[in-house]
């Protein structure tokens, strides 16, 4: 039941409705206005609209996958319909894994891909983090001109130092050794000029107050600057490795030992000696797709995060 003094209003005394109302925090310059439905037009042509975008997503999605979904296939068919190019499969079988890891020796090419993929990796983390530290956090006469030149370098095809490369190793008597494949080409100029922008995200303040308290150069870069650019770090790691791992041409003009290639130099070999054996190609290529597919899979956020800081910067 409702008192009198809620259903009768007094001149110049409020009611409790009224005084909990005049309570209620109003936002400034926030008008509420009739909610006014979309017309079905409008929501037909987004609708639309969504569905033509993802129709071509998926398109552009098929092209780009389309010859790995086709080797892929390829690799679980039988020699009697292995180019066929429909993607069914009459027999699936597993015969042409087996072939190619039993005649290639897979596990010691995997062995010699590893070694030079995880020591191209850590030379070029280390040294282009190192290189880039003073390039963002330091002031220095010519500091300018360096970036210039660094990125000008990066125009340069890498072909054009593959005889100046050959000659050195030559000299320190590295060829024919996995040491002549890694260090050529370890370093790269993008990852300097792609850690030097992640550099440059870091607040100054971090730094100038570790140098306040007396901290190194080299401290504040091993204990602030390293773990605050962890998603550019991934960005080079992720580069390297598709780049190591998938490369073909300086390891067969450095090593003579075809026991000493890399898995993909194996695998232009094998293309050379059974290549009728197109079920071995592709199987051979599905495994050494994988590991990649799998580094990329754990890095893609970092990945993605920083190429899209890079592209801004």
């Amino acid at each position: 039941m409702t008192t009198p003094a809620e259903t009768m209003s007094v001149p110049g005394v409020s009611s409790p409705s009224a005084t909990r109302a005049n309570r209620r925090p109003r936002r400034a310059g926030r008008v509420s206005m009739p909610r006014r439905r979309r017309p079905a037009k409008v929501v037909a042509r987004r609708g639309l609209s969504m569905t033509l975008t993802y129709i071509a997503l998926l398109a552009v999605a098929i092209v780009a996958a389309g010859p790995f979904l086709w080797m892929t296939i390829t690799a679980f068919k039988s020699g009697q319909n292995i180019y066929d190019p429909s993607i069914k499969i009459s027999q699936l079988t597993v015969a042409n894994f087996v072939g190619v890891w039993e005649f290639l020796n897979i596990p010691a090419y995997l062995g010699n891909t590893v070694v030079i993929t995880v020591g191209s990796i850590v030379i070029d983390v280390v040294l282009a983090s190192l290189c880039a530290y003073p390039l963002a956090c330091m002031r220095f006469p010519g500091r300018d001109v360096i970036m210039v030149l660094l990125i000008a370098a990066m125009i340069i095809p890498a072909a054009a130092g593959m005889v100046i490369n050959y000659l050195t190793l030559s000299t320190l008597h590295l060829l024919n050794t996995l040491v002549g494949v890694i260090l050529p080409g370890s370093l790269k100029v993008f990852s300097i000029v792609l850690l030097r922008q992640a550099y440059l995200g870091v607040p100054r303040d971090l730094i100038e107050a570790a140098r306040i308290d007396g901290a190194s150069e080299l401290l504040i870069w091993r204990k602030i600057m390293m773990p605050s650019i962890m998603p550019a770090i991934s960005t080079v790691v992720i580069f390297d490795f598709i780049g190591r791992w998938n490369e073909f041409l300086w390891p067969i003009i450095v090593l003579q030992d075809p026991a000493k290639y890399p898995l993909a130099a194996a695998l232009q070999y094998l293309n050379g000696s059974f290549n009728y054996k197109f079920g071995y190609i592709a199987a051979g290529t599905v495994i050494s797709i994988v590991p990649v597919l799998i580094i990329f899979i754990i890095f893609q956020k970092n990945y993605i995060n920083a190429v899209a800081g890079a592209v801004k910067a």
